[in-house]
């Protein structure tokens, strides 16, 4: 029977070390990489179409590169070097979605896609929703007490 401290030092040993600052730059280098193809993207589209529409549509094209490039399984090897790089662009949410629909998609369409990926997105609606509620609640009250922000 192995201790929880001779585990913790066979973990040290196995486990590979990294340097926080060449991973910092890597997440920069590669996330900023994402922002600056989606504003390629956005400034392309805005050319030919008005701001309000090249923005929706820049947003859907990031998200369909997300989901494309995981499909593909390039995403995975894109964030093997450059970390949390991946995941805070708007790809990065893709990815996580595409991710666990390619993953439960043997389970089925009900059971298995559809339940991972309300897994992911049902906080990200439920938040988002409450959020909402609350914010029109707010300027709500505030319109009968005679106050109007807008």
């Amino acid at each position: 029977m192995v201790t929880p401290k001779e585990y913790d030092a066979l973990v040290k040993e196995s486990v590979p070390k990294s340097s926080v600052t060449v991973n910092c730059a890597k997440a920069f280098v590669f996330g900023g990489a994402f922002c600056v193809l989606g504003q390629g993207v956005f400034a392309l589209l805005s050319m030919w179409l008005p701001e309000d529409e090249a923005r929706t549509l820049t947003s859907v094209s990031m998200i369909a590169l997300g989901a494309l490039l995981t499909a593909l399984g390039v995403y995975d090897k894109i964030a093997r070097h450059a970390g949390a790089g991946t995941l805070v662009p708007i790809t990065g949410f893709a990815n996580a979605m595409a991710s666990s629909a390619i993953e439960f998609k043997s389970e089925g369409l009900i059971t298995g896609t559809g339940a991972k990926l309300f897994a992911i997105a049902g906080p990200v609606i439920v938040y988002g929703i409450a959020g909402s509620v609350l914010y029109g609640a707010i300027l709500w009250a505030l319109h009968l007490m005679g106050i109007t922000l807008f």
